[in-house]
């Protein structure tokens, strides 16, 4: 493929011991309408997972991308990694998906098309914009994550109903005013600090509502702590965000 026809999009893909997934959901990215790129970045998965990925990307080498990093360092900095990469690789529109089809690859078209075409800075695959649209999660999950959303709305005050979602398209534009080595977090504190800081730069964040569905093959990543780190990393944000001057670059 030539230069010129490279995509305008990469969707960045985190994976820790996820051979049972990853194919499969490599497979249905690149099959989508659209042209989006894929970046796995896997953290020394002693399953075999980057070994499948190298694999597929003999077939693909210009749609697959694979970051090797030497072991487990956390959610948020394989994706200050990745969105590194994609900003040196002038990709326009940048997302963030999990490997397990908790997020169906057929909303990364809606995603896109709300930065695309419809002038959001940020969209985000929402579970909550219009009720709760979760499936096969144990009641206690549900309402944990729905109550720690709201949760976080109030301290923020952001009026964002998926506070920690995890499926998100960036544009170019807002990956490129903020300091990514100053974000804070690792776990899913990550994934709401990112959209904090979106929002105190003014962008247009808007959400898409989608059905998650929890994963049927490999093991969750989720535990208690990574909710904690949530609640308690939201309120040094908030604390934190009142002596920080959020000026854009453009």
């Amino acid at each position: 493929m030539s230069q010129i026809e490279k995509s305008d999009s990469v969707v960045i893909i985190p994976t820790y011991n996820e051979k049972e997934n990853i194919a499969l959901i490599i497979k249905a990215v690149l099959e989508l309408e659209h042209q989006f790129d894929i970046l796995v970045i896997d953290d020394n998965s002693p399953d075999g997972t980057a070994s499948i990925v190298k694999g597929m990307q003999a077939e693909f080498p210009e749609r697959i991308n694979i970051l090797e990093r030497a072991g487990k360092m956390g959610l948020g900095t394989a994706y200050i990694t990745g969105f590194k990469w994609a900003l040196e690789h002038k990709y326009d529109f940048i997302f963030e998906m999990d490997a397990d089809f908790s997020h169906n690859p057929n909303d990364l078209i809606k995603l896109y098309n709300a930065c695309a075409k419809q002038g959001a800075d940020m969209s985000i695959g929402s579970r909550y914009i219009t009720g709760v649209n979760v499936v096969n999660w144990p009641m206690g999950r549900v309402l944990m994550s729905y109550y720690a959303s709201a949760y976080v709305r109030i301290v923020t005050g952001m009026d964002i109903r998926d506070t920690t979602a995890g499926f998100v398209c960036y544009t170019r534009k807002v990956l490129e005013n903020i300091n990514l080595d100053s974000i804070q977090f690792k776990g899913y504190a990550f994934q709401i600090e990112m959209k904090f800081t979106t929002h105190k730069f003014g962008f247009k964040i808007v959400e898409v509502p989608i059905i998650f569905v929890n994963r049927v093959l490999g093991t969750s990543k989720m535990n208690s702590s990574i909710f904690g780190e949530a609640v308690f990393g939201v309120l040094k944000l908030r604390l934190d965000s009142l002596s920080k001057k959020y000026i854009r670059k453009y």
